[in-house]
């Protein structure tokens, strides 16, 4: 069977980053310069593992507009994939393909405070519109939007992300969902989940759209991307609102949208030219072609990848599924070790997180790697549980350094590690490949001792 080298393909240490886009719309600028643009680029680094998914469900919230949504789906992977998106290289599913997520999300909601829900901004914000119109507090408020925050945890801790890149009107949804990572941890007495983190490019994080505000379909005040061609483009940049001052009149690039928007797609020498035109007084139609001419020069090529990909609708569903089946490999693992922990296991069957310590354990010994070379075959290791059962005996490795690398990796897995069954024998799976299996037949008794020792690695490491 053939094994990854871990040197190129699993560095020492990994930063999963996750983000997705509701399907609700047709993604515009707004979504390209805050949420896709920098997703992407942080996919392209060595040191990255990125998750990217289409948040369907959140899209039943919004809108019960079927059609819509369905159009939208296939807009916004097409999207990804014409933006530079690479479906080798990471992680692309939608979420109404992960059976996980609504069980997890469930599993919170058990476990999150109604009071923190009361608190969230968009319930909040219906309330008052509500108070304001002289009705019920509740009217029209949904289940669903009230728990979107539980969803969207759920989204992200399935996964263990490390980083989520959102809008400023996001951060608070992270914020909670740290809140309720917390608060199971805190309740069944291990770390199960990594607490988010945020992340906002400062300058592009939220662009104006045509009248001032933030660039959201909501507000109805946005500038397309692909849909309707540079056409399209052309004339809603020509609409965004700009003051009464003629050609000539000095303009403040600090209170214009368009100074704003440009900045998102030029440089410094470039912005800083265009700042200089608006004080030196260009006219506000000069300056919106200046800002067409710019931000066409980026979305054409990605315009026309754009055309040939919904074109083709068939290649992308094939992406999508090969990235949710990638998806779950992480996701239910991880759902395993939870319904094992809140006692929805299968009978008879004791906790492996619970099950009595080995003697050696109890007296401070801990699970341990032991390599060595075997013959021509290259480098191996094994791994030893406290009272020194061999648990798992790696692949053979042509480079030791490589084999230490993996060793390493294995170390902070924890209850995230996949073991699949071969045979009579246990797979130990790294990112979709057999890397190491248990020496002997495996069983119950030996699927909860590997996974306590792999957790006492991981509390260790």
């Amino acid at each position: 069977m053939r094994i990854p080298n871990p040197e190129s393909r699993i560095p020492s240490m990994q930063t999963r980053v996750l983000t997705g886009i509701t399907t609700t719309g047709t993604p515009h600028l707004g979504n390209y310069v805050g949420a896709i643009r920098p997703a992407i680029n942080a996919s392209r680094r060595a040191d990255v593992d990125a998750f990217f998914f289409l948040a369907d469900y959140h899209a039943l919230i919004k809108s019960d507009d079927a059609a819509r949504i369905e159009r939208s789906r296939l807009e916004i992977a097409a999207t990804w994939l014409a933006a530079g998106l690479d479906p080798a290289r990471v992680t692309f599913y939608r979420q109404s393909d992960i059976p996980e997520i609504p069980e997890l999300t469930w599993f919170l909601t058990c476990v999150t405070a109604k009071g923190l829900l009361n608190r969230a901004h968009a319930y909040k914000a219906a309330v008052d519109k509500n108070a304001e119109a002289g009705e019920d507090a509740d009217a029209g408020v949904t289940a669903g939007l009230y728990m979107y925050p539980v969803l969207m945890a759920a989204d992200i801790l399935a996964f263990d992300a490390h980083q989520v890149p959102v809008g400023r009107d996001q951060i608070q949804h992270i914020e909670m969902a740290r809140d309720i990572a917390q608060r199971f941890n805190h309740i069944h007495g291990r770390d199960f989940f990594v607490l988010p983190e945020v992340v906002i490019e400062e300058q592009v994080a939220t662009l104006p759209g045509l009248d001032g505000r933030k660039m959201s379909k909501s507000y109805d005040n946005t500038v397309p991307l692909f849909a309707g061609g540079a056409k399209a483009l052309r004339e809603a940049i020509m609409r965004i609102v700009t003051d009464s001052r003629a050609p000539g009149e000095p303009k403040d690039p600090d209170s214009s949208a368009l100074y704003t928007i440009f900045r998102a797609f030029a440089g410094d020498a470039e912005s800083a030219a265009f700042r200089q035109a608006l004080v030196d007084g260009i006219g506000w139609g000069e300056a919106k072609q200046r800002l067409f001419e710019r931000i066409e020069t980026d979305v054409a090529p990605m315009r026309e990848r754009y055309e040939a990909l919904i074109a083709r609708p068939d290649e992308i569903e094939v992406i999508l599924r090969k990235g949710a089946a990638k998806a779950r490999t992480v996701a239910t693992p991880k759902l395993a070790a939870i319904r094992d922990a809140i006692g929805l296991r299968a009978m008879g069957m004791a906790p492996a997180a619970r099950a009595a310590k080995p003697a050696a354990a109890r007296a401070g010994k801990s699970p341990r790697f032991a390599s060595f070379r075997d013959g021509d075959a290259g480098f191996r290791f094994r791994l030893f549980a406290a009272d020194g059962e061999e648990l798992l005996l790696s692949m053979p490795f042509a480079d030791p350094k490589a084999a230490g690398v993996l060793q390493q990796r294995i170390r902070t897995l924890g209850h995230a590690a996949v073991l699949r069954e071969d045979g009579a024998a246990l797979v130990l799976e790294l990112d979709g490949e057999a890397v190491a299996r248990t020496p002997q037949a495996g069983g119950d008794e030996l699927h909860a001792r590997l996974r306590e020792a792999l957790e006492q690695l991981a509390a260790q490491d």
